[in-house]
């Protein structure tokens, strides 16, 4: 066979599974053989197809279950089963409107194929095109937002630093984290990424391409080159595929938008990658027959072996992506044991030529390096007419060993999977033995036959103990009362179920009923009555001694023999389980294994959702989880329980292995010269070597660029701090972070603590002392202190404390001074706050709003931080109302004048000060966000709460004490959050436009950007809270509504359930108001003190 026909025969394969795949999507016909009939009847009418189907399921008579089956070919999107029911969700054809339906459905396809024959592009081209110009219509709309991108794209370019050796991210540039995920997936394949980056187009098409394929691929090639360097040797932390996306855009065309199936997507960018690879083998191997590199990367072959209409026939075929059913398997086994059979297989190894019998098996002769396989988890729900999401748990090995579906391993697996059969089939009968046993019973409640046999046992060897008809007489009631009579004695078939004693054993006389016994007299008015002879609990009537021990031997005996056989049946059951499990252990059976490289997990619903990759790094032996963005350390226990499916909405949707024998696929480059392994900017040939420097470049001018802004506002704030310090205002004391010396005193000052203050000043101050002094004794006010002179605009906490401190030290500046009295009045202050600062106090009484030194001592500030903030509160200009506060001012300006600038590094000053700035506004944040809470103005409280929340985070960063408890602000944003969900639901459900439109404006625009902020930490109860409201609006997907609000409600869960921890666009930090100490203090302490009185309901 020539290479042009070997072409046609597979495109026409192609196109005929198309058309299969078609016809069993809209009749839900999944009978292979019905299928080609009816393609064969039409000549490949769809319509006529449709129509030849739907007269004949009218004719087709109820297959009996025990025989259905259900077939499939690769590439099949529906359910294999065998022995099993129909799928549920096939809608009967048979019915009143079938003419409609078939219309509908006839018109339907007319016009698919009319599309495909005007335009050219498939339904599958199409659906690429919606997602893509989707993405970029995103991407582009994004650039003209307004709204800060606070957190994800940080204007600060250290945030957005890569870390050495760290992988690089890709960004989401609009519904394109399935772009991503089979992105990074490839890129780690090594073998795979040294291709893409290598590759040079060829030459006769390097001035113009010939073809459309060829101005596609070419150009897309480049940027993914481009893309693949900068993913090497990027100095970002992430990057972005904007234009390999654009290109991929404006290959298709269509206007509509969804999210992209990852399946789909890799299968066409391999499409692509090989024509590319094509063009390349075709010139370098003229004349010869060319290997194109991705096809023997990605592509294997398996020989069909099959009866048809009991004909025998072979053929081999070629295959990239393998399609495995997921629906009705437990694990990966089963499935791929469930794909390599279809139909009937007896009829293959019997010789009856005449069989009409039909099937198939598939054995491969050629895999590829790279194996992977499609999981289906998509399936078509023809009652609702929209696809669904198959959420079953499939459990998949991180080592596959495939030769039992070899074809050299044809024989032995075809007796092994015999004995499996003949294995399974006394499976079958011993678990429904072992069932009687462990459910007996006729009537709808069942129990274990030994509990039944223990129950007659325990219930035989009871004793009546009977209640007396007379203690139910009250004597006091009159003799006709209701309280006088009696309910007659239970009848004989009244007193409950007898035994039947073994055969030869009669009852005795005294077993007889008593023939004295009262005859039942009907009482209307008394029945309610207790029953006279009623035993306390149920036990037999009569049984004698013999009687019961005859009785209880048997039953013992009868359940020990129940007991043996459920333990004989149960441990034939573990071994045969145990031998299946084993059949393919064999050494000979583990020589084809495949190493588990990378996961596409997928979470949402059918027609929404985010995907994102679990890659192995086998070198540093671990697994890596590359969600957008954020690329980080994860482990097979994540991976399991994000991949299995069964937990919440997240499960695998492709897994791709390697072939461990072939170590190349992952293996480094090495410099043939040195020996070492190449990294970095060494692993890319020269023109993406200058391309990444080029880049490299940018982001360095932009980090040097922010620096030296951040260096002049730095410097100009140092300015400002100088020139308060030296200008006559008032010096005002600064925010800061903290950290306390040991201890603090005179002794253990700095130079210019110890020095004398100049004599001039001392001279003048002591001048002015005895001045103030003898004014204050002519005013008979000798006792006055400081305390007494306090004024509305001296009442703030630390001036209160200089104050006060100042007071004690009156003594001391009687006898020795101003100076002296200064130390004096500058211990004791320290000595408060250090107390206040030990104080274990509650939320509602936080003394670090009230003094900056305490907040310093909890944070451990240097010491001289603290000194000079000592000495600025000290130095204040407002102690000058009185002479003795206004002389140890002086002393304290003039040890500020003798700091030297080495002693003090003022940029670590005013760092510390305003990180006591940033502790304040947090708490301005947090406190208005909190009143606004319990008002339930949840919309105006969640931008406060969002910002306190994150502020306060980037404050614990650098201590514990530097901020608030971030689980109390953690709990509020999340709950003002689900308020903001539930309320907004409840508009929706309304169904009012303007309710409607009110509630989805509440999600867009303040729930949906702040989800990643809740999943960025991967903290449970926040991943709860997520869980919950995503659940919420999926589930309105299988409710009925309006069209106007199905539309709404599927353009919005996309933004909903897209996982991304990137922040697009966000809402500016809201403006503050100014509060003085004293009431910041007050509000706060308010506020946490209702909190106090009101317990969170901890989610």
């Amino acid at each position: 066979m020539t290479v042009e026909q070997n072409v046609l025969q597979q495109h026409s394969q192609k196109h005929q599974q198309t058309l299969l795949n078609q016809l069993r999507e809209v009749t839900g016909t999944t009978d292979v053989q019905l299928l080609q009939q009816a393609l064969q009847v039409s000549n490949g009418d769809l319509a006529e197809a449709v129509a030849f189907l739907t007269e004949k399921n009218a004719k087709v008579p109820q297959q009996d279950e025990a025989t259905y089956y259900q077939t499939t070919q690769v590439g099949n999107d529906r359910y294999i089963s065998v022995g099993s029911q129909a799928d549920t969700n096939v809608i009967d054809l048979t019915g009143d409107d079938k003419d409609d339906l078939q219309r509908a459905i006839a018109l339907s396809l007319e016009e698919s194929s009319r599309a495909f024959r005007e335009t050219g592009i498939t339904d599958e081209e199409q659906a690429i095109s919606r997602v893509l110009e989707a993405s970029i219509a995103e991407n582009k709309a994004s650039l003209k937002r307004t709204h800060t991108e606070v957190w994800s794209d940080s204007p600060n370019p250290h945030d957005r630093k890569r870390m050495e050796n760290c992988p690089v991210g890709l960004k989401n540039v609009g519904n394109t984290c399935w772009f991503s995920a089979v992105i990074q997936s490839l890129f780690n394949l090594l073998e795979f990424q040294r291709l893409v980056l290598y590759y040079s187009p060829p030459a006769r098409v390097q001035d113009l391409p010939r073809n459309q394929k060829e101005h596609r691929n070419l150009p897309f090639m480049q940027e993914l080159r481009n893309l693949f360097s900068l993913m090497v040797g990027s100095k970002r932390k992430y990057v972005d595929p904007s234009r390999a996306v654009e290109i991929l855009k404006d290959a298709f065309k269509s206007s509509e938008s969804q999210q992209q199936d990852v399946s789909e997507f890799t299968h066409k960018l391999l499409d692509w990658l090989e024509d590319a690879f094509q063009m390349k083998a075709e010139e370098d191997r003229e004349g010869e027959k060319p290997k194109n590199p991705m096809v023997e990367l990605f592509y294997g072959r398996f020989q069909a072996v099959g009866v048809l209409e009991g004909k025998k026939f072979e053929n081999t075929e070629m295959f990239g992506q393998y399609p495995l059913q997921v629906n009705g398997f437990k694990d990966l086994h089963e499935c791929l044991e469930a794909a390599m059979i279809e139909g009937e297989i007896e009829s293959l190894h019997s010789s009856a030529e005449n069989s009409a019998k039909s099937g198939q098996e598939h054995w491969f002769t050629e895999l590829p390096p790279v194996l992977t396989f499609e999981l289906s988890r998509f399936e078509f729900n023809q009652a609702l007419g929209r696809p669904e999401k198959i959420h079953n748990k499939l459990e998949f090995p991180s080592m596959l060993y495939m030769d039992r579906y070899m074809d050299r391993n044809r024989e032995i697996t075809r007796i092994k999977r015999e004995e499996i059969r003949r294995l399974k089939e006394q499976l079958t009968l011993l678990q429904q033995r072992l069932e009687r046993y462990l459910s007996y019973g006729s009537g709808p409640k069942r129990f274990p036959l030994a509990d039944v046999l223990q129950y007659a046992m325990e219930f035989a060897s009871s004793k009546p103990v009977c209640t007396s008809p007379l203690e139910d007489i009250d004597t006091s009631a009159p003799p006709g009362g209701t309280t006088g009579q009696l309910m007659p004695a239970l009848s004989t078939a009244e007193q409950g179920p007898s035994c039947t004693l073994p055969e030869g054993l009669s009852p005795t006389p005294t077993q007889a009923p008593s023939t004295q016994q009262r005859v039942p007299i009907h009482k209307p008015f008394t029945q309610s009555r207790l029953p006279p002879d009623l035993p306390m609990h149920p036990a037999p009537r009569h049984i004698t001694e013999e009687e019961l021990r005859v009785l209880e031997g048997c039953l013992h005996r009868w359940r020990s023999e129940v007991e043996n056989d459920t333990h004989d049946l149960q441990g034939s059951i573990s071994r045969i389980h145990r031998t299946i499990e084993l059949m393919y252990s064999d050494k000979s059976m583990m020589q084809v294994p495949f190493r588990l490289h990378a996961v596409l997990v997928h979470e949402g619903q059918a027609n929404a959702g985010h995907y994102w990759a679990y890659i192995y790094d086998p070198h540093q032996q671990r697994w890596m989880k590359y969600n957008d963005i954020s690329v980080t350390k994860s482990s097979w226990e994540e991976l399991v329980r994000d991949s299995f499916g069964g937990y919440r909405n997240a499960s695998a949707y492709c897994l791709m292995y390697i072939n461990d024998k072939k170590p190349f696929l992952i293996e480094e480059e090495f410099d043939k010269e040195t020996g070492q392994m190449l990294s970095g900017l060494d692993k890319l040939p020269s023109d993406l070597k200058a391309y990444v420097k080029e880049d490299n470049g940018l982001f360095d001018k932009e980090i040097e660029e922010w620096d030296t802004l951040q260096a002049r506002k730095a410097q100009l704030a140092l300015a400002a701090a100088t020139a308060a310090a030296e200008t006559s205002t008032s010096p005002q004391p600064m925010s800061t972070e903290p950290s306390p010396p040991d201890s603090w005193g005179p002794q253990q000052d700095p130079e210019y603590m110890e020095q004398p203050s100049p004599t001039d000043d001392s001279k003048h101050l002591q001048e002015d002392t005895e001045r103030a002094i003898s004014k204050a004794a002519a005013k008979k006010q000798e006792e006055r202190s400081p305390e007494g002179l306090l004024t509305a605009a001296m009442m703030t906490p630390n001036m209160q404390g200089i104050i006060m401190s100042i007071g004690k030290a009156r003594s001391v500046f009687e006898k020795l001074g101003p100076e002296a009295a200064f130390f004096k009045a500058i211990k004791v202050e320290y000595t408060r706050l250090l107390r206040f600062a030990q104080e274990d106090t509650a939320p509602e009484n936080d003394y670090r709003l009230q003094h900056v030194i305490v907040y310093f001592i909890h944070n451990q500030a240097p010491k001289k931080i603290l000194e000079r903030t000592l000495l600025m509160q000290f130095a204040d200009r407002n102690l000058s109302f009185d002479e003795r506060c206004k002389s140890i001012m002086k002393v304290a300006r003039a040890k500020l004048d003798l700091v030297k600038p080495e002693e003090v590094n003022m940029e670590e000053y005013e760092m510390w000060h305003q990180d006591y700035r940033n502790f304040r506004e947090t708490t301005i944040f947090l406190m208005i966000g909190l009143e606004l809470f319990q008002k339930k103005c949840f919309v105006e409280a969640l931008m406060y709460l969002i910002y306190s929340y994150q502020y306060n985070r980037e404050l614990l960063v650098k201590g514990l004490y530097r901020g608030h408890n971030d689980e109390l602000i953690g709990h509020y944003r999340r709950e003002c959050l689900l308020k903001l969900n539930e309320n907004a639901a409840g508009m929706f459900e309304s169904g009012e436009e303007p309710e409607v439109c009110n509630g989805l404006s509440i999600m867009n625009e303040l729930v949906v950007p702040c989800i990643p902020l809740l999943l960025v930490h991967d903290t449970e109860k926040d991943l709860l809270a997520v869980e919950d409201m995503r659940n919420r609006w999926c589930s309105y997907l299988g409710q009925e509504m309006e069209p106007n609000l199905q539309e709404k409600l599927t353009d919005f869960l996309p933004k909903l359930l897209d996982c991304s921890t990137e922040i697009k666009s966000f809402h500016d930090p809201p403006k503050l108001p100014t509060y003085s100490t004293l009431e910041l203090v007050e509000r706060y302490g308010r506020v946490m003190a209702s909190l106090s009185r009101v317990p969170a309901d901890g989610r």
